[in-house]
């Protein structure tokens, strides 16, 4: 069967945008830049246009000073092509928990005019593939009055529920572009001391929840003797390829999915979206699927790891903000910290270096002034930092604060237990 698609140019295809519309940006290595270009190119002739998504790759001209008139960013996530110019007044910020933005357009809460996106061409059967971000995408998607798609050949085909009829799309513009890719960083010593604790944790059969970076990737590293893992994450990165080519990760012991890496989305090298392009032991999902704590929780021995700016000596975590410098966002650290949490033999890790790269620590009597709670002192468990492990669950506040400056940076200890004894007497 052919499909017809309602193909067009990108300026025409924008065309449909108006004044006071609220335009959704497909998600990450998603981000559909000849459609934000043409957009923006229009700018002269758009007031107050609303532009929401979660964390983009890639330029954003909307941001541009002198397009402040036209475009109103209101971003559930700020990743660093964002950052200067939110915290500088130009744009917004909506602190929710990943798993229910999907809510937000479900409910009409912020119903979505227009959503801009990417796909790959229709399949045989005429549907198209929202390749390595599903997210919080597919519900933008199926609530938008209007849906403008850059279809693109490079974009990988992945299962699961990231397939739309192509007859969802109200104009396509053909684009042939290499997906954005994002390169691994160097791991440094730190990071991998910290990976080795992390690693420490995981139990064989383990289901993991992690994602990009120097942490996660030693942590990756230091599991190659490991035995029977999964993948229930929000997203994973090129880091899982090597495991599962070494069979530790298979997903047998996994009960949501078994044998499957479930993932929100992806973002890497080509090397990994060549490992999703029609891979059926990966299965792309919504975040309100893959961030749900009833589901997350089903899974055995969760062990969630996730990272944080800073953590107070009762161990509230703050992992967004930097004092009230919106730095990232609340993402879905606290859907996989209650889900680790309340999964049979579950492990909930915040990892971080004691330091910050100007030698600040980043454990602290007291967490900035602004700064946000992301994951409250009831919710944490284990914290690790180059120096060892803290296990909070279960401690008063005086043994908290004890295991907490036992991991920090030596530097800083006695200054931080002169601020326990101020706080809690002796420890």
């Amino acid at each position: 069967m052919s499909t017809v698609l309602p193909l067009t140019t990108a300026s025409e295809a924008v065309s449909a945008i108006q004044s006071g519309n609220r335009v959704f940006i497909h998600s990450v290595a998603q981000t559909p830049h000849v459609l934000i270009n043409a957009m923006v190119a229009r700018a002269d002739s758009l007031r107050d246009v609303e532009v929401c998504h979660i964390h983009t790759e890639g330029p954003l001209p909307y941001l541009k000073e002198q397009h402040t008139a036209s475009f109103r960013p209101n971003s559930f996530f700020i990743g660093a092509n964002m950052r200067k110019q939110l915290n500088q007044g130009i744009g917004d910020y909506v602190p929710i928990f990943l798993s229910e933005i999907p809510l937000l357009f479900q409910r009409k809460v912020l119903p979505i005019d227009v959503a801009l996106i990417q796909v790959s061409p229709p399949d045989a059967h005429g549907y198209c593939s929202l390749g390595p971000s599903v997210d919080v995408s597919l519900a933008a998607i199926r609530s938008a009055k209007y849906v403008i798609a850059q279809v693109n050949p490079r974009v990988p085909r992945t299962h699961g529920d990231g397939q739309i009829p192509a007859s969802m799309l109200h104009a396509a513009v053909d684009v042939d572009e290499p997906m954005y890719e994002v390169m691994p960083g160097a791991i440094s010593t730190e990071d991998r001391k910290i990976g080795q604790y992390v690693a420490s944790l995981v139990d064989d059969g383990a289901t993991l929840q992690l994602g990009i970076g120097g942490i996660p990737n030693a942590t990756l590293a230091e599991l190659i003797h490991h035995k029977g893992l999964g993948i229930h994450t929000e997203m994973f990165s090129d880091g899982v390829i090597d495991l599962v080519e070494r069979g530790v990760i298979t997903g047998e012991h996994k009960t949501v999915l078994p044998y499957r890496i479930v993932s929100a989305f992806v973002m890497g090298t080509q090397r990994v979206y060549d490992f999703i392009d029609d891979n059926p032991g990966v299965v792309m999902k919504p975040a309100n699927y893959t961030n749900d704590t009833s589901i997350i929780r089903r899974n055995p021995k969760v062990t969630a790891i996730n990272s944080a700016i800073e953590i107070d000596l009762t161990g509230q975590v703050c992992a967004d903000t930097i004092g009230t410098y919106q730095y990232s966002g609340v993402g879905g650290q606290m859907d996989f910290v209650r889900g680790a949490s309340l999964s049979e033999g579950g492990k909930p890790i915040i990892a971080l270096p004691s330091v910050t790269s100007k030698g600040l620590s980043k454990i602290v009597p007291f967490l900035k002034e602004g700064a946000g709670v992301t994951t409250t002192r009831a919710h944490v468990h284990y914290i690790v930092t180059e120096y060892g492990i803290a296990d909070l669950y279960g401690q008063n506040l005086r043994q908290r604060a004890r295991a907490l400056i036992n991991i920090a940076h030596p530097d800083h200890r006695e200054e931080l237990d002169r601020q326990a004894y101020v706080r809690f007497g002796s420890l």
